[in-house]
């Protein structure tokens, strides 16, 4: 049984190191780039997306962009979670304006499911 899991984890560390070799020069620096940003502040694979793609952000294909971030392993709650706080170090917010600046698509973009996640884990909402 033993050998096995180590035969079953060994195939899935073969497969996401093949997938990622799999990745074009564009979307490698892309992942750079993804992972810059998030290293400073929290994101929503939307958000995330939309920044890497935009004529304003890097410039990157939507395509490249997309498939940079799903290439990564973001748990994109802990990231609503971040972005929740680091709205409530600059402005108050309601519980529920926090769930829908984070799952706006004009704000954050996070599912509702993560917005509220985020929000609930915050003062906002308790």
């Amino acid at each position: 049984m033993m050998i096995l899991k180590v035969a079953i984890i060994a195939s899935l560390l073969t497969a996401s190191t093949a997938w990622a070799g799999d990745l074009t020069g564009p979307q490698k620096n892309a992942v750079r780039s993804a992972e810059q940003y998030l290293s400073v502040q929290g994101f929503s694979r939307s958000g995330l997306i939309r920044q890497l793609s935009s004529d304003y952000g890097d410039g990157y294909s939507r395509a490249d962009a997309t498939t940079a971030v799903d290439s990564l392993n973001v748990d994109w709650r802990r990231q609503a979670v971040r972005s929740a706080k680091q709205y409530l170090s600059i402005q108050g917010f309601s519980c529920s304006g926090l769930i829908r600046q984070l799952s706006s698509d004009a704000g954050d973009g996070y599912t509702q499911s993560q917005a509220t996640y985020g929000a609930q884990q915050t003062s906002a909402c308790q």
